[in-house]
């Protein structure tokens, strides 16, 4: 878990360095296009001059020239305020300065810098002469420098941008760390007199062709020979075309025979050559379709990879990294990424508000994960530079990124952010989503549509207060506690048909669209969010429920990794691992099992409180997310029960057979469960297998058990853990949920008084032990002072992630363990290390008797079940005196947590149990 955060470190406390570069690195020195490549080019990554200029007096200065000496470094490309750029954020407007030195081997071709990505207006000079100037954040731009150049020898290249910010301009959520300036790979590259502009492949699976579009950058004067070669074709392609005089783009029909086809499992790139003259270019594609059909057996729309339904389970990916922001430290890191996504079961990503770098897009078509492709948006109003600026950059991202397999999807907008204009009503002013801009969204659906046929378009991802207009995905977000899902799923699903203007605005309908969830999960679904804790609960609750309503098809979780103001990621910002608890409820269980074709749902509830000697009905659900031919499968359940004294043993066991189909979406037979007579908790496994005895999925329903029974032979004293007579702490010390666990932050105690009964026979006691559940803890920010409710959460406040009352942070690979003593009448009796803080899946008796009035007391936290023998002169003593006095210390620093009978993971109070 995360140390302890004092108020007043911010931004710097989240994450240690991750990455070194050297004075003589190239950072991300592979080409930045792997989908649009040249043989000759040469990378300009690395250390630049760099000057500020916040008064922007540099150009009435003459800083273009090059005989300037600018007095700081910066590492290209990472954006300035960045850490792995070396350079603090110090002014809107800043300059680079770099000596170049073009190969002579280069002369009889045309050389350009091309420039990935640089924030805002970009003017780059070579020798003191404009090459040209750009206006745009996210895609590639290039200026040609051939007439200029001296061949082997070196020149002054001088680049100014200037990053003011301006409302109209698409900045995203850079509130979680300005991408400024240059923040892609700049390369020079040679290309021939005549040359490629860009090469896009329409693959056709139905028919088995792909038809290569070459563009070229203007008009052509004369006839060109395009030479295209797909060489891991079998057999290799070959295909010379001409491109008559008077084209600037043409088109050729490639039949594609037996193609190999691109999907998650077996994610088959083709490689293309196209050759114009002396211009060669690389690119790849892949033979995939994008479509919409119905789940089989079903009139329920879904989004269709190769004419077959897929259910998308996805993750809202930032994509952002602690050091470089927009930019990631390596080519490994971004692969990295999309292994991340599919080592849990995810089948894609939605890259959020941000046109991804190319060569992440490129490992998400290596690798084979879905993404869905978002347009930054601004802040501003939608007034005719904000639409400007949107319709260009939709029109150069689907151009570059055209050829991307892994991209399944364009969203135009999100959230209607930049979408409401200011107007006057009564005598107010009000933001509102005006129907002139509610036509303007749907033309740029139209847009999108026109410019790439091959993929569904989403005209804006909705959230409450707005609606769709044109669109081929009927999305919605959704941030709810646990316990709100199932009535949520059911209003969505009954109101999901053709005709219905739900979630469409007037004017617009539902038609045959998926309906899908685009962002979900906890973190807004509390008062204020959640802050950073434990969500595998809310999750759990989450996905039973999605999978009980089929005509949902598809969920997307918020988030793929921890961000600046929202700590909820599957993984930390730093893509440190957080632990779930899952394969301690069942054994080898994990987050896969939440995302499996097949799935074994209990509905929303997965843990009831329930009389001890009862008989319980569990409700179960298959949910079969696949058309592959199984057979009958077999559910085997076991139900293993821990007492109020800590024992666990297995009281019930069986099988159920299921019929099953492919796409199955049933409700199965209820389970009656047999509880045993005692108080504690129980966990009824789950474990989903094939007719060979294969896992395909686990799943789990926990049970808290109340009974007045008294254990055979046993005695038990007991006290809550609020009931201390004493105690002292250097930190803080407080309680939750009117004292069903107790807190002692720093170095201190709490001291008890067990009143012995006088029918307790201490002198026949065969075992005797003190029993208590303790976690070490920590004092986190929102517990040190009042938390400041005026934070701008949703730009990216810098605050710690432990600020909000919410929070509790969940466990991670960072343990906080605490020394603690017990103490028996003044007698030292054991000193322990409990390891850790921590907050997960296991502590579900925390999330179990959490109010249901969206705030969280230190949901998902939990101890370690401690035993400590008491001998027999002590009883004797303790019988005599009538109490027993027991002290819990932590002798450094770390704290203890004491948790009681309806909090932790275990049923028990601190307790003396006597066994005879």
């Amino acid at each position: 878990m995360n140390s302890t955060y004092p108020p007043a470190l911010l931004w710097a406390f989240l994450f240690l360095p991750i990455t070194i570069f050297s004075q003589t690195d190239i950072p991300l020195p592979e080409h930045p296009r792997p989908d649009f490549e040249r043989a000759d080019w040469q990378n300009l990554n690395g250390t630049w001059d760099f000057a500020f200029d916040p008064e922007d007096t540099g150009l009435s200065s003459g800083w273009e020239k090059g005989d300037r000496n600018f007095s700081k470094k910066i590492l290209v490309p990472f954006p300035w305020g960045s850490k792995l750029s070396g350079l603090e954020d110090e002014a809107d407007i800043g300059w680079y300065q770099k000596e170049i030195t073009v190969p002579a081997g280069w002369r009889n071709k045309r050389t350009f810098l091309t420039i990935g990505a640089s924030d805002w207006e970009t003017h780059v000079w070579l020798d003191g002469q404009l090459l040209g100037s750009h206006r745009g954040g996210y895609v590639p731009f290039s200026f040609e420098l051939t007439e200029l150049l001296k061949y082997g020898t070196a020149q002054k290249l001088v680049i100014r941008v200037d990053d003011k910010r301006r409302d109209f301009t698409l900045y995203g959520k850079q509130g979680y760390g300005n991408a400024r300036g240059i923040w892609q790979t700049i390369y020079l590259e040679a290309r021939g007199t005549d040359y490629l502009d860009a090469v896009h492949v329409l693959p056709d699976i139905d028919k088995n062709t792909a038809t290569v579009t070459a563009y070229l950058p203007e008009t052509s004067t004369r006839d060109l020979e395009l030479q295209l070669e797909i060489p891991n074709a079998e057999p290799a392609i070959s295909q010379k075309v001409t491109i008559p005089a008077g084209e600037f783009k043409y088109s050729v029909e490639i039949p594609m025979p037996n193609a190999h086809r691109w999907s998650l499992e077996d994610p088959f790139l083709y490689d293309l050559e196209a050759t114009l003259g002396s211009d060669q270019v690389s690119t790849y594609f892949g033979m995939r379709k994008v479509s919409v059909m119905n789940m089989p057996g079903t009139e329920y729309p879904y989004i269709a990879l190769n004419n077959e339904p897929i259910y998308v389970q996805l993750a809202l990916d930032q994509s952002y990294h602690p050091e470089g922001f927009y930019t990631f430290p390596s080519d490994q890191f971004m692969k990295e990424e999309i292994e991340r996504s599919k080592s849990i079961g995810l089948n894609g990503i939605r890259v959020h508000i941000k046109v991804e770098v190319p060569r992440k897009l490129y490992w998400a078509d290596k690798l084979g994960l879905l993404v869905m492709a978002d347009l930054p948006n601004s802040w501003g109003e939608p007034d005719e530079k904000m639409q400007a600026a949107s319709e260009y950059t939709l029109r150069e991202m689907i151009e570059r990124d055209y050829n991307h397999p892994s991209i399944f999807s364009w969203i135009v907008f999100n959230e209607t952010w930049g979408l409401r204009t200011e107007v006057k009503e009564g005598d107010k002013m009000v933001k509102k989503y005006l129907p002139t801009t509610q036509n303007w969204v749907a033309s740029m659906y139209y847009l999108a549509k026109s410019l790439d046929p091959t993929r569904l378009v989403e005209d804006n991802s909705i959230c409450y207060g707005a609606g769709h207009t044109e669109t081929d995905i009927n999305s919605w977000h959704a941030y709810l506690p646990g316990w709100e899902w199932d009535e949520h799923l059911k209003n969505i699903s009954d109101n999901t048909y053709a005709g219905s203007d739900f979630d469409f605005e007037d004017g617009f309908q539902q038609g045959k669209q998926p309906n899908i969830n685009s962002e979900c999960g906890n973190v807004w679904g509390y008062d204020g969010s959640t802050g950073d804790v434990d969500w595998s609960w809310d999750y759990h609750r989450m996905m039973n429920t999605f999978r009980i309503f089929p005509k949902i098809a598809g969920w997307l979780y918020t988030e793929h990794h921890d961000v600046i103001n929202e700590w909820n990621g599957y993984w930390r910002f730093d893509r440190t691992e957080k632990e779930t608890g899952l394969g301690d409820m069942v054994e080898g269980m994990s987050l896969n099992d939440l995302h499996a074709p097949l799935y074994i749902s209990t509905g929303n509830e997965i843990c009831l409180t329930a009389k001890g000697g009862s008989e319980v009905k569990v409700p179960l659900y298959i949910s079969a997310m696949t058309g592959d031919a199984l057979g009958p499968l077999e559910l085997h359940y076991e139900l293993h029960t821990t007492n109020y004294i800590g024992e666990t043993e297995k009281n019930h066991a069986g099988t159920l057979k299921i019929d099953y189909q492919p796409w199955m979406q049933e409700k199965l037979t209820e389970l009656s469960v047999p509880l045993p007579d005692v108080a504690g908790t129980g966990n009824l496994k789950l474990v989903l297998k094939d007719q060979s005895g294969k896992t395909l999925h686990r799943n789990f329903m926990l049970f808290e058990i109340e009974s007045d029974q008294e254990l055979e032979k046993t005695d038990v004293v007991s006290i809550a853990p609020n009931a201390f007579s004493r105690s002292d702490w250097s930190k803080k010390q407080w309680e939750v949920l009117d004292g069903l666990k107790v807190n002692g932050a720093g170095k201190g105690y709490f001291e008890y008084e067990l009143e012995i009964p006088d029918d307790v026979k201490v002198n026949r006691s065969k075992q005797s032990y003190l029993l208590f559940e303790l976690s070490a803890k920590q004092q986190f920010v929102k517990d040190m002072e009042e938390f400041d409710n005026d934070q701008d959460y949703m730009l990216g406040s810098r605050v710690a992630p432990s600020s909000n009352p919410n929070a509790y942070p969940m466990t991670d690979e960072t343990a906080t363990p605490s020394t603690v003593s017990i103490t028996v009448d003044g007698t030292k009796m054991m000193t322990a290390i409990l390891p850790d803080d921590p907050a997960d899946h296991r502590g579900f008796l925390s999330w179990h008797h959490q109010p249901q009035d969206r705030k969280i007391r230190e949901g998902g936290s939990y101890g370690y079940l401690i035993k400590v023998p008491v001998n027999k002169r002590m009883l004797r003593q303790a019988a005599k005196d009538g109490k027993l006095i027991v002290r819990i210390a932590a002798e450094d620093n770390g704290g203890v947590a004491i948790y009681g009978k309806s909090f932790g993971q275990y049923a028990v109070d601190p307790s003396l149990v006597l066994k005879y």
